[in-house]
């Protein structure tokens, strides 16, 4: 079992007691990971995302409190946290690796996530610090706090990217499922859809200075994807295994038509595959494991807290979503097999028209994205808004601008990006690689003071880092280089999907 014990000694938080730089946690909103989720109802502008570091004692001992956040709690914050939209395209994975290349993948990017939250929890205590931005200032100053913000930033921008692809992807077939027509018109383009969606639900709610009753859609996301997961179980011993022709316009009420297929080749799955998409695997599963950003408001909040307690934490969430990751993308895999696309909900649309188990899943997981985009705005527009002007009050032109651009931004990448894939390839390549991988290992290496450079864990931290710049480097090398061969070849992107 990959959820082995790491090197954790049973200190229980010795440097953060005495930490004044501790107190800036008060003042940071909760870092937003992929599915959105929110601890505290608080103001979003009140607080600083790139917060300061010299408070007084004497308000720390004010203010602080101790976690209240139980066990179990903890594991179901940390399992929305790890979950989201990448679920949706760990099945494309699956088909340009095969089964048993995944596997292998699967399990080294989680035991590097976990390996990760060990060196990042061990960092915070010896460090003294809660706060992501805050260790890389005390590792590097202000190019360690920029890397921290920068990456985090570009990890949620990357999430509200996939979270507004869903809607482009999932909303028309939606609306031609209620209106029973399969016209082309323009309230049945994404593109348009996408915008529609933004000015009118959106925007109105990402201009709201608290968004905290928002945090409850974090919950309903995650149920959202167990019961998609139940649904692509449920659907491959109803699909056929190769598709035919006539297969569509099915709905519930008409009985599965049975194929009898004479490519047998075809429908057999494969174990291992190499191709010109087999680039985008790791950033797809780095992208789908990345949780970092969570992890030290988690500890905060998590009641008793020692380091062992949160990595068990750590291990129980990553073991849960671990088992539903294999199980999305092995059985979405074996339903359409090559044919599977790189947002897999999709991927039915060739199969049903119509379809009430799909439309309830699509209409469940579209409320909880488009609810979930405000959500992880927030923490964008606040580092925004310190770069921009750390020292001023609250000015709603201000607000509004950095809201309106940002999504303006998003809409922009949305509507000109052709794929989903591309998304989770260059985020995972880039921010998620960060965050898992460099900046966790970066900062022991410098904060961890006790051990020498030639100990087991700083070695080990060492070949970390290096690995996570040969993963970060060689997928971005990678992935340009499948983008430019892609742009001389027309047809390549059909239909944007």
């Amino acid at each position: 079992m990959f959820m082995s014990r790491f090197n954790i000694d049973p200190d229980i938080d010795s440097s953060i007691s005495n930490s004044n730089e501790y107190t800036s946690y008060q003042h940071c909103p909760p870092k937003v990971p992929l599915n959105g989720m929110q601890y505290t109802d608080v103001d979003a502008e009140s607080q600083n995302f790139l917060s300061d570091h010299q408070l007084g004692k004497k308000k720390y001992e004010a203010e602080y409190s101790p976690g209240s956040a139980s066990f179990g709690m903890s594991v179901f914050n940390l399992g929305n946290a790890i979950m989201g939209s990448g679920i949706l395209g760990l099945s494309y994975a699956m088909a340009n690796t095969g089964i048993a290349m995944f596997v292998i993948l699967l399990v080294a990017v989680a035991i590097f996530s976990l390996y990760s939250v060990h060196l990042l929890l061990k960092t915070a205590n010896e460090g003294g610090s809660l706060v992501y931005e805050q260790l890389g200032y005390k590792a590097f100053g202000i190019p360690g706090k920029l890397a921290a913000s920068c990456s985090i930033t570009m990890q949620n921008f990357g999430a509200m990217a996939s979270y507004l692809y869903i809607v482009k992807y999932e909303l028309p077939i939606v609306i031609k499922a209620f209106l029973d027509s399969n016209d082309n018109s323009w309230y049945t383009n994404g593109d348009y859809l996408v915008l529609i969606v933004t000015m009118a639900i959106i925007l109105p709610l990402s201009l709201l200075k608290n968004l905290g009753y928002l945090g409850y859609t974090s919950g309903f996301s995650l149920l959202c994807m167990v019961f998609f997961l139940i649904v692509v179980i449920y659907k491959k011993f109803q699909i056929p295994c190769q598709l035919p022709e006539n297969f569509i316009n099915i709905t519930v009420n008409v009985s599965q038509p049975q194929v009898n297929t004479t490519d047998e080749e075809c429908c057999k799955p494969k174990y291992f595959v190499f191709n010109s998409q087999t680039v985008y695997a790791v950033p797809i599963l780095t992208f789908a494991f990345v949780c970092h950003p969570a992890i030290l408001p988690m500890y905060e909040e998590l009641k008793d807290r020692s380091r062992r307690k949160m990595q068990n934490v750590a291990n129980v969430s990553f073991l849960g979503m671990f088992v539903m990751y294999l199980l999305a993308a092995l059985f979405g895999y074996l339903t359409f097999n090559e044919a599977v696309e790189p947002e897999l909900l999709h991927t039915y649309s060739k199969v049903y028209n119509f379809d009430v188990v799909l439309l309830i899943v699509r209409f469940a997981v579209l409320t909880a994205v488009t609810l979930t985009v405000p959500v992880v705005l927030f923490p964008i527009r606040t580092s925004v808004n310190q770069l921009l002007g750390a020292s001023k009050e609250f000015s709603w032109p201000r607000h509004i601008c950095i809201t309106v651009a940002l999504l303006v931004c998003v809409n922009i990448l949305v509507i000109f990006v052709p794929t989903i894939r591309d998304i989770f390839g260059f985020i995972g390549a880039s921010a998620a690689a960060m965050l898992i991988f460099i900046l966790p290992s970066a900062f022991y290496i410098k904060l961890v003071k006790k051990e020498s450079m030639k100990s087991v864990q700083k070695m080990g931290a060492t070949l970390f880092l290096i690995v996570g710049f040969m993963v970060m480097i060689g997928s971005m090398a990678l992935i340009i280089a499948d983008w430019i061969h892609n742009a001389g070849s027309s047809g390549e992107h059909a239909d944007g999907h």
